[in-house]
Parts: structure tokens; C-alpha cells; sequence
């Protein structure tokens, strides 16, 4: 077993020891008949906190504070127990009242939100080495222009060079689209290259009525098309793994603003605020 595939299951290990303490002692304090709901409203409240200070140890990645990866192998652990801890203090029940059903509808769709992402890292970062050159996001629409300008000069050197125009028509007609923008995101997601094999089969089939030069010409579009497609294919990729953290970070911050008022409310009608 290689140490990677070793910490992952030492870390499960521990995390399902845990949960079945937390079961254990929930059980415990049910038979004695105490109150299970404040001590564990407030260790979920503290394991959230937790998970939220995640994003902003990301941002302070000059200070100290523990390597990111060590970070996240917490934040995931953490968050798979957050799922006992609330399960308990729900005391395995649907919520009743406005702000509790809202606040689980909070959780839910942050746990779903974050196993979701967990897929996406996990799955995504892998295939973006498999095709294309790997490229910095924001550097994406800098080098879709490099290509875009090289086609259009391909083109129009063409025009010069020859009286012929099937070229530039085909471009006009079929490529001059799929040159201008990122194209194709959702199937690049699911890895499909129905378009990329389509759209080159046709440069393929409309190459045969064309003379020497311009056959040329086609080949070096054909390799601009396959540049383009993985430049499209990084974006779809990077970009997913970038925004899902624009639903996942606000429905974390959301879920701690109403569990901070839960807890006001909670502690208001039992006399604990005057």
C-alpha cells in the first residue's frame, strides 16, 4: 500500500473512531436523560467555524500556520463528521420551526456543495494533465487570442497567395465562430469529443476539392482547431474547479450566520439572555 493510499485510510480509520465515540456518548447522555442538543449545537457550530477558516488560511499562505495540504485532509474529515454531529442533534429527526428547517436546508446543501467538490478535485485535476498543454486560468484568454490571430493570419495570407477563396469561405462559414470564444463547456466536462472529431472530419472531407496550397493551408488550421479545443477543454476543467467554490464558500458563511442566530434564539427562550 503506498503512503498516500496509508494516510487516507488512517484518516478514514480515525474519522468513523470518532463518529462512533460521538454516537457512543450521545447514547449515553440520551440514557441518562440529558440534554444532547446544546453540547452538540455548539461542537457543530465550533466544526464549522473550523471549516470555514480553511478559505482564509488559503489567503494567508505566507503565515505559519500548517501546510495546505494538511488543511484539507482536515477540512474533509472534519466535514464527514459534521454529518454525525448534526445527525445528533437533530436527534435523527426532521427540524421544525423557520430558522431550524432553514439552517439543515443550509447544511445539507453545504455538505452536498463541499462532496461535490470533493468529486471535482478529485476527478478534474487528474484529466487536465491528460490533454493539452497546462495553462494558468487567467492566462486562457491570452493565448486563445495568440491562436485566433494566427488562423486570421493564415487566412488572409491565403488570399494574397492565391485567387481562390474556399479558405477563407470555409472559415467564414465554419471555424470563424469557434475561433472567437470558449466553446463546447459541457462537453468537455464529460469529456466528449463529438465536436472536435466532427468539425475535423469536415475540414478533412472539404480538403479533398482543394488544390496543394490550400490544402496546406487547411493543415496548419486543423492544428490551430486542435489547440483551440484544448485550450477549451483546460478552461471547462479549471473553471469548474474554480467557481464551485462561489456556491460552496457564501453557503458556508450563510450556514454560520444562521447558526449563530439558532444559538441567540436557543439561548433566549431557555433564559440564558435577559
Amino acid at each position: 500500500m503506498n503512503t498516500l493510499a496509508a494516510r487516507r485510510t488512517r484518516n478514514l480509520g480515525m474519522t468513523v473512531v470518532a463518529a462512533l465515540l460521538i454516537l457512543w456518548l450521545s447514547d449515553v447522555m440520551t440514557t441518562a436523560l440529558q440534554d444532547t442538543s446544546r453540547m452538540s449545537g455548539w461542537g457543530l457550530l465550533a466544526m464549522i467555524g473550523f471549516l470555514a477558516a480553511y478559505n482564509l488560511r488559503k489567503k494567508l499562505a505566507l503565515l505559519p500556520l500548517g501546510s495546505s495540504a494538511s488543511w484539507l485532509q482536515l477540512h474533509i474529515y472534519i466535514a464527514l463528521l459534521t454529518a454525525v454531529v448534526f445527525g445528533v442533534h437533530l436527534n435523527w429527526k426532521m427540524p421544525n420551526g423557520l430558522v431550524e428547517s432553514i439552517l439543515a436546508l443550509l447544511y445539507l446543501l453545504v455538505f452536498a456543495s463541499g462532496v461535490v467538490g470533493l468529486f471535482l478535485s478529485r476527478s478534474l485535476a487528474k484529466r487536465l494533465t491528460t490533454r493539452g498543454e497546462e495553462v494558468l486560468f487567467e492566462r486562457i484568454p491570452v493565448y486563445r487570442k495568440r491562436i485566433q490571430a494566427e488562423v486570421e493570419a493564415i487566412v488572409f495570407s491565403g488570399l494574397e497567395e492565391s485567387e481562390s477563396t474556399a479558405v477563407a469561405q470555409f472559415y467564414a462559414d465554419r471555424l470563424r465562430e469557434f475561433f472567437l470564444q470558449t466553446r463546447n463547456f459541457w462537453q468537455h466536462l464529460v469529456q466528449s469529443n463529438r465536436f472536435r472529431f466532427g468539425l475535423l472530419k469536415e475540414m478533412q472531407a472539404y480538403g479533398r476539392y482543394l488544390d496543394e496550397s490550400e490544402r496546406a493551408m487547411m493543415t496548419r488550421l486543423v492544428t490551430c482547431v486542435e489547440a483551440k479545443d484544448d485550450l477549451d477543454y483546460q478552461f471547462s476543467l479549471q473553471a469548474t474547479l474554480k467557481y464551485w467554490l462561489f456556491i460552496h464558500v457564501p453557503l458556508t458563511y450563510a450556514l454560520l450566520v444562521f447558526a449563530a442566530l439558532h444559538l441567540l434564539l436557543v439561548s433566549a427562550f431557555s433564559g440564558g439572555v435577559s
